[in-house]
């Protein structure tokens, strides 16, 4: 007889039994895709080979843009998982089929180590990834009930815990074992793998303690192609459908009929939907998408690169090109709270220190990062082999501005959103990330030339993006004066009906 497995939480004050589970998975999870994602880049440069077994290196463009290539897929695929999840399979049977795909993506990387190996190995592991992504978090809420929803700040952050933990231990490991003459890409890319494998035998193992949320089936896509979709498509188009047609609908609110298409339901279409509201984001969101350009090179992307011709000496230890970059996780747990008690409370003795105003200083610094590193490779091209110190002084200056672009804009969003628009507002933000990389992949795969060269110097490509973003910044800093918005926030009144089926928490935040 198949097990029924519980469909809401129990009413218990302690913690769900299924937290552990939860917990180990995620930590495992993480070691695989950050030590996988680690030594991407280098190996891409330094240890491909051909079937024959003959080298097959990238030239550095060509390698920046496969990789931001993976990081945008990585991103972009988070709307199929929730479309699975959401419609289909449910949660558990979305994260725990996709983990196996995932699983087969790292063995591709561990057992092929050619143009084909790579390709197949990214695709899948991106499909993984971005598929389970909007359900892990959102799962971890599925588990708790009025009863023991004041022991969430405390899962969420052991939760937290694990994906720094995870990704911490597997930046340094991978990299040992890539360069270790001993063992090589294919032990390299194998431990992300089999972490990856004790990742879904612990989410499988606790299959009977966790709470299995059934799908909402058509609903879901429903209000997701009319709701969502509807939102963004039809404001582009309807102004034009008034000049050129009669007798013409536009849909309801949750897709439930029409109302006919005329300026005074236009005007009510977009009092309702927000669609000002979501104008005004997604202007926002097109100065944070040139700020993930910039950041997500700084793991494992043409930071690394640069590494490759520095002097690596930390303290006595040689460091490793790979591990450099477990700077920005440790400096971002430090810097969350000295922005918070100390920064920002010392620039509001001179100004207000809006949310808007925090992004575009945030902006700032991230522009300021690339200056150093267009620094250190001014002395690498000289024939110098500067200190990693040079880059750690860049990535203080970029995590600070991180601190102040991501977590804000982050609360900056969900505040903005109307709140029946919370969830897609959040899926706009984690598209930033993906639209930001596509902009640095296009660019690489641009200015990298057949023979592996570019058409750009290593100098003018970082200060390029140093520029890029100095003038986003002054653009972003005008348009930020001219933002009118509001703060929604959910009632805590809530309707019975909502009660019995909505989760306490609709979505999660990018891991």
């Amino acid at each position: 007889m198949a097990h029924q497995y519980a469909t809401k939480p129990p009413n218990i004050s302690t913690m769900p039994p299924g937290v552990p589970f939860i917990i180990g998975n995620e930590a495992a999870e993480r070691f695989s895709f950050y030590g996988m994602r680690s030594i991407l880049i280098v190996f891409m440069t330094t240890y491909m080979v051909t079937k024959l077994g003959t080298p097959d290196r990238m030239g550095d463009a060509e390698a920046r843009g496969y990789f931001s290539m993976f990081v945008s897929a990585v991103y972009f695929l988070p709307i199929l998982g929730a479309i699975l999840a959401e419609c289909f399979l449910g949660k558990y049977n979305t994260i725990f089929w996709l983990s196996l795909v995932y699983c087969a993506g790292h063995f591709a990387l561990a057992l092929n180590d050619t143009r084909v190996g790579l390709m197949i190995g990214l695709g899948l592991i991106a499909l993984g990834s971005g598929g389970i992504k909007p359900c892990v978090s959102a799962n971890v809420g599925d588990q708790f009930g009025e009863s023991n929803k004041h022991l969430l700040s405390k899962v969420f952050g052991w939760f937290y815990f694990s994906i720094n933990a995870g990704s911490f231990l597997s930046t340094i490991l991978c990299p040992v074992l890539l360069n270790s003459p001993n063992w090589g890409p294919r032990y390299a890319f194998g431990l992300p793998g089999v972490a990856m494998v004790i990742a879904t035998i612990f989410f499988w193992a606790g299959r009977k303690k966790f709470v299995h949320i059934p799908p909402a089936g058509t609903l879901f896509l429903r209000q997701f192609f009319v709701d969502g979709l509807g939102i963004l498509g039809l404001p582009l188009v309807v102004p034009f459908l008034l000049i050129i047609g009669r007798g013409l609908a536009l849909p309801k609110p949750g897709g439930l009929g029409t109302v006919p298409l005329n300026k005074e339901a236009l005007r009510e279409y977009y009092h309702d939907y927000g669609i000002g509201v979501l104008g005004r984001l997604l202007i926002i969101y097109i100065f944070v998408a040139v700020f993930w350009s910039l950041w997500d090179q700084s793991s494992g992307g043409a930071w690394t690169l640069q590494c490759k011709k520095m002097d690596l000496n930390f303290f006595g230890i040689q460091l490793l090109p790979e591990q450099v970059q477990t700077a920005n996780p440790i400096m971002i747990l430090l810097f969350i709270p000295l922005v918070n008690y100390v920064i920002y409370p010392m620039m509001a003795r001179f100004f207000a220190v809006t949310p808007l105003r925090k992004i575009g200083i945030g902006l700032g610094l991230t522009a300021c990062s690339y200056l150093v590193i267009a620094y250190i490779q001014h002395l690498i091209d000289a024939g110098g082999r500067p200190t990693v110190w040079w880059q750690f002084l860049a990535y203080v200056i970029l995590t600070l501005g991180e601190a102040m672009v991501s977590i804000t804009g982050l609360e900056f969003s969900y505040t903005q959103a109307p709140n029946k628009m919370k969830s897609a507002v959040m899926a706009l933000w984690l598209f930033t990330v993906s639209l930001g990389n596509q902009f640095t992949a296009q660019l690489n795969f641009f200015i990298a030339n057949p023979d592996g060269t570019s058409k750009m110097s290593d100098f003018s490509y970082y200060l390029f993006f140093a520029g890029l973003m100095f003038a986003a910044t002054v653009v972003f800093s005008i348009v930020a004066c001219f933002y009118r918005g509001g703060t929604y926030l959910q009632s805590q009144e809530v309707p019975l009906e909502e009660l019995a089926v909505e989760p306490v928490l609709a979505g999660g935040a990018p891991t």
